[in-house]
């Protein structure tokens, strides 16, 4: 029996999520797993709606696309009201604090002052996306930090690194 973990990440067109989903699967390469990455974003390339998505395995990976996720980020209403239909029961949510939290019983959410951390705590809102994909990872444990952070560190823009080296350690103290 293998196992499969499916992530959506959702916001805006700008925020980095494309970037943060080639991370993500780069990370769970690194730990020797197998994942597929794909994206879309509406016409509007900043402030359009913007979604990745990451299949991880620890085996073969059959189909690309995610059904049903296991894992949600939603940072913005828009995307929350979008895509709050496809977590599955059991599912994490995990929304920026200033996204309503959704009537739903039947999965574990958590809000968090993503946009805000990368503003005031680490002096950049670029970086949201590094600071929620250490939230994620602090949460759901889906590859380890070390990986993570090697992933970070090749897709980054040189000249970045300790930005986003700090962006993933307040999004790591986040959790």
């Amino acid at each position: 029996m293998s196992n499969q973990c499916e992530i959506r990440l959702s916001g805006s067109g700008g925020q980095g999520l494309i970037l943060a989903g080639i991370i993500l699967a780069e990370a769970a390469l690194n730990d020797g797993n197998n994942a597929v990455q794909s994206q879309s974003y509406g016409p509007e390339a900043r402030g359009g709606a913007s979604k990745s998505e990451v299949i991880i395995s620890d085996s073969d990976i059959n189909y690309p696309k995610v059904r049903e996720c296991d894992i949600l980020l939603s940072l913005t209403q828009i995307a929350c009201d979008k895509y709050i239909k496809s977590l599955k029961k059991n599912g994490v949510l995990i929304i920026d604090d200033s996204v309503n939290i959704p009537q739903r019983n039947d999965i574990q959410v958590y809000s968090l002052p993503i946009l805000k951390t990368a503003i005031d705590k680490v002096g950049k809102p670029m970086v949201a996306n590094i600071v929620a994909l250490a939230a994620i990872n602090a949460i759901t444990k889906v590859t380890t930090n070390d990986s993570l952070q090697k992933a970070v560190l090749n897709r980054v823009p040189k000249g970045t690194e300790e930005l986003n080296i700090k962006a993933l350690t307040e999004g790591f103290n986040l959790v």
